[in-house]
């Protein structure tokens, strides 16, 4: 076993950098080995009881090509086409619902677009921290929620199998770290088709199909 050996008087006028590399200098190569091997295994093991999806989060690029894992994202259905079936947990199903219902006759450049706004409020202290929190507050109360599809009274009826695995595939992409940097931080967006009285208390950054995008400045999300 090595052991390192200081007195009172050396701990309070070594520093603790200059103690440690002569702790080190003290141990066999042998132990030293030993001891990085115990290091690096109680690392691996922290790191993989992270969630994946958290983890991806951590790392993700905030690049305008939306780059992630070596992958460039293509805004086409032949993209996603090529894609293989996604699934997930709880947190995936919400944020894949969520894209169906509110998004799915959009390009699939408006979809990251939806999806990145939803992520954004996960990621801002003004909401709550998961996907499906965000997606479902305010569900209950009719034309209160966040969400028109939560509580608008019409039951939640996914029809549309093939555009269902499309919003599905853009989901996962997006939980699983990529960043495509579409709204500049916006955590809010209504249709061309309208203009809400909060629209004009808040910074319009960005207009992709038939959605306008918001950010409250008062408000920035972590990644800004």
């Amino acid at each position: 076993m090595c052991a390192v050996f200081l007195g009172v008087k050396e701990m309070k006028t070594i520093k603790f950098a200059a103690a440690a590399a002569a702790a080190v200098t003290l141990c066999s190569s042998a132990q030293a080995e030993a001891d990085l091997g115990q290091l690096f295994l109680k690392e691996q093991t922290t790191l993989q009881a992270i969630p994946e999806a958290r983890y991806a989060r951590f790392f993700k690029f905030n690049g305008k090509n939306g780059r992630a894992k070596g992958e460039n994202v293509e805004f086409a259905n032949s993209w996603l086409d090529s894609r293989p079936k996604a699934t997930g947990d709880a947190q995936f199903q919400c944020l894949a619902q969520a894209l169906y219902f509110e998004a799915r006759g959009e390009t699939v450049k408006g979809q990251f677009a939806v999806a990145e706004v939803i992520m954004n409020r996960v990621d801002s202290k003004q909401f709550p921290n998961s996907a499906c929190a965000v997606v479902h507050q305010g569900t209950g109360r009719k034309y209160e929620c966040q969400f028109t599809y939560t509580c608008d009274g019409h039951k939640e009826v996914i029809a549309e199998k093939r555009a269902y695995e499309r919003v599905a595939k853009v989901a996962r992409v997006v939980l699983d770290g990529t960043s495509t940097d579409l709204t500049e931080g916006a955590t809010y967006y209504h249709t061309t088709a309208v203009r809400p009285r909060w629209s004009r208390s808040f910074t319009e950054t960005a207009r992709i199909g038939v959605h306008k995008f918001y950010r409250d400045d008062r408000y920035r999300t972590a990644s800004n």
